[in-house]
């Protein structure tokens, strides 16, 4: 979870914004259009909630007892609101994103202290549903399920800063993996029109971002609608992007396998702006796991998706997901999640143990694995991704790649600047930090784990 970072400009505002974001990436962007449609009320952001005005718990309801740590948070919240109304001060506090989806009702129910409840596609109403609860009447739950009309009616301009953004571009899911709860949080699979991306994304570039990562629940599912009324792929919408000024570099996450389209493949090799990193789950290794997991799609079928993506790209760097100990899965289909893994060849990958989301189908299945066996087999999947990922690293010890730096390192002392590579990591360079916002060759010195060192090409020169 983070303290999701907003520009701090509007520093002569009374009311003050605190947002703590937990989750994915579309909850990140999701807490910076609330402040986006909460910027024109004078709400002014803050990164200390005891100074609020008003507090968003952005909330995701993936993991287990997600909505047990929200419970927590919201009593020291109480706690903060009885001091400041003490000192004659008040604070307004709302629970928006999954699990307000899901427990609206509950929340309510459960910690009276919480004046909103808003779900991720909702969170539009915030100014009358905060205008409401300041008179003290009216509704003061919107969960909803009408992404158009939250779209519809967010600001074109966002209070986006430095090179890098985040865009929404498609919400929720029809695949119904028996795992998972964002069909039921986020509804059914929905597009934004062409013609509003892009205009989004033009506004970006010209508040300088350099990159854009397209976000989805099943991103590359897209097929929002073009002027003539026909649909729009993920590789439309990329190569639409790719002609706008300024913008040099397009991501998209989070794919599904069955909709790796052929035209999508072919703009990895055709487009430079679409970085050669690709998210893409395949869960688990095993045929049948992955049918008890109704993910729609075979091992075999996964791995051959794989070489005609690096066919195209081949230097495409690939990430993905594995769940561990799902029901009834045994020790030989662990192994051959493990041999998947070492056949793919990860960047990098996440790893989680199983764990039952009320209302799911794999909840009530028979065979739930012991907890004690589903850790062993993550920390050796864990152990298997986390070599890959470090000789991936290694790997690029030598060679020259296009960093685009995004912020000030650690160590201001050196002039530090930490920027991302083509394969999305981290980068660490030193002298480089009047470089933020642009995009320069470095050679790599080194690799680790989680990151990468490298110098200035220049400096290489001049030396």
């Amino acid at each position: 979870m983070t303290q999701t970072p907003f520009s701090q400009a509007e520093t002569a505002a009374e009311k003050r914004l605190f947002i703590k974001t937990y989750g994915c990436q579309m909850n990140v962007y999701d807490s910076e259009r609330m402040a986006d449609v909460l910027r024109p009320l004078g709400y002014a952001t803050t990164d200390d909630a005891a100074e609020a005005d008003f507090v968003i718990l952005n909330t995701c309801h993936i993991r287990e007892k997600a909505a047990e740590k929200i419970y927590s948070e919201l009593g020291k919240l109480r706690e903060m609101r009885d001091e400041r109304r003490q000192a004659g001060r008040d604070m307004t506090i709302a629970v928006a994103g999954c699990v307000a989806q899901a427990e609206g009702e509950e929340i309510m129910r459960r910690q009276p202290a919480v004046d909103i409840v808003v779900g991720p596609q909702a969170y539009h109403q915030l100014p009358e549903l905060l205008t409401r609860t300041a008179r003290a009447r009216g509704e003061r739950i919107g969960a909803d399920f009408a992404p158009d009309d939250k779209f519809d009616a967010l600001p074109v301009a966002r209070g986006t800063t430095g090179p890098t953004a985040f865009l929404t571009v498609q919400e929720g899911c029809d695949k119904f993996c028996t795992f998972c709860v964002v069909p039921y949080t986020r509804g059914a699979e929905w597009s934004r029109p062409l013609h509003a991306v892009l205009e989004e994304a033009r506004q970006l570039a010209g508040r300088g971002v350099r990159e854009v990562t397209l976000l989805g629940q099943n991103v590359n599912a897209y097929d929002g609608e073009r002027a003539d009324g026909k649909k729009a792929t993920l590789a439309e919408l990329a190569y639409a992007l790719a002609d706008i000024p300024g913008l040099d570099r397009i991501r998209y996450t989070t794919s599904h396998p069955n909709d790796m389209s052929d035209d999508l493949i072919a703009a990895h090799a055709d487009l430079d702006a679409l970085m050669p990193y690709l998210h893409l789950p395949v869960q688990a290794g095993s045929d049948r796991i992955l049918r008890l997991m109704n993910r729609k799609h075979g091992r075999q079928k996964y791995l051959d998706l794989i070489a005609r993506i690096r066919a195209a790209r081949p230097d495409m760097a690939l990430s993905g997901d594995f769940i561990v100990g799902f029901p009834g899965e045994t020790d030989r289909e662990f192994e051959e999640t493990l041999d998947l893994v070492r056949q793919v060849r990860y960047a990098s990958a996440f790893a989680f143990m199983y764990s039952p989301r009320p209302g799911t189908p794999a909840a009530g299945m028979g065979r739930q694995v012991e907890p004690e066996v589903a850790r062993e087999r993550l920390q050796r999947l864990i152990a298997l991704v986390s070599e890959q990922q470090v000789a991936f690293n290694q790997a690029q010890v030598g060679r020259t790649l296009n960093v685009l730096f995004e912020r000030p390192g650690r160590h201001p002392e050196r002039r530090q600047a930490i920027g991302r590579s083509p394969y999305l990591q981290s980068v660490h360079v030193d002298d480089a930090d009047h470089l933020i916002g642009r995009i320069v060759p470095v050679q790599i010195l080194s690799g680790r784990q989680n990151s990468l060192h490298g110098h200035l090409i220049s400096q290489q020169k001049a030396a």
